[in-house]
């Protein structure tokens, strides 16, 4: 079961700001990216249920931060169904994320008091998710449109909504225009845990990038 309340991660999650995402189906290199994320001050941190092994390196990935950062919630991503959800959930997720909305995994969620980041983008599919309980709702896909004025034109008529887009470059300007847009919070990965960065183990690139970012969150 989660190690941490449905409340303490998705007020976490908005104090943050800015979620590093990542996958890697090298197990001791995940525990490397984790050490990174949390020296360079991150409390919430996804592993995303990508590729052959995903689930064997996020079950041991867990039980190293429930070990050595205890106070870190780890989240999986990537979670298309039911089935997939009640595996990640067993292996201690904080929370779950998809590029998709599934009412079933969302009930689940909801019996566990589990949060629940369903992919979303249409003011339809908003409205729907929020319906089935999510409170933090990711844009998915971001690249697809100009994202911040998306975001504006999403939260004129649902105001009170709670949007995370990700996948986000971690520059200054991208970061600020999401959140000027009214973003809750914004996931970024793709240019802090680099293919390239984990291929020379560069930890310390990982962690000053996601420190830069983290600072522009909290200007």
């Amino acid at each position: 079961m989660a190690r941490h309340s449905r409340l303490e991660v998705i007020t976490a999650t908005l104090e943050q700001r800015v979620v590093p995402i990542f996958n890697t189906p090298d197990a001791e290199l995940a525990r490397g990216v984790v050490d990174a994320c949390v020296r360079a001050g991150a409390r919430v941190i996804e592993y995303t249920n990508r590729g052959p092994g995903a689930y064997e390196v996020f079950r041991g990935l867990s039980a190293y931060v429930g070990e050595e950062h205890p106070t870190v919630m780890l989240g999986a991503g990537t979670v298309l169904d039911e089935p997939t959800a009640a595996l990640f959930i067993a292996a201690d997720a904080d929370f779950i994320v998809a590029p998709t909305l599934s009412a079933e995994v969302a009930r689940l969620c909801n019996r566990r008091t589990v949060p629940y980041l369903p992919g979303c983008f249409t003011a339809s599919e908003v409205s729907e998710a929020q319906a089935c309980g999510c409170e933090l709702l990711k844009l998915f896909p971001q690249a697809a449109v100009d994202g911040p004025a998306w975001l504006r034109s999403i939260l004129g008529p649902l105001p009170w909504s709670r949007i995370v887009p990700t996948g986000c470059p971690s520059d200054e300007g991208t970061l600020r225009a999401w959140f000027e847009a009214g973003a809750a919070a914004v996931g970024v990965g793709p240019d802090v845990v680099t293919p390239a960065r984990l291929a020379a183990r560069d930890f310390w690139g990982i962690e000053e990038t996601l420190q830069a970012a983290l600072a522009v969150a909290h200007r």
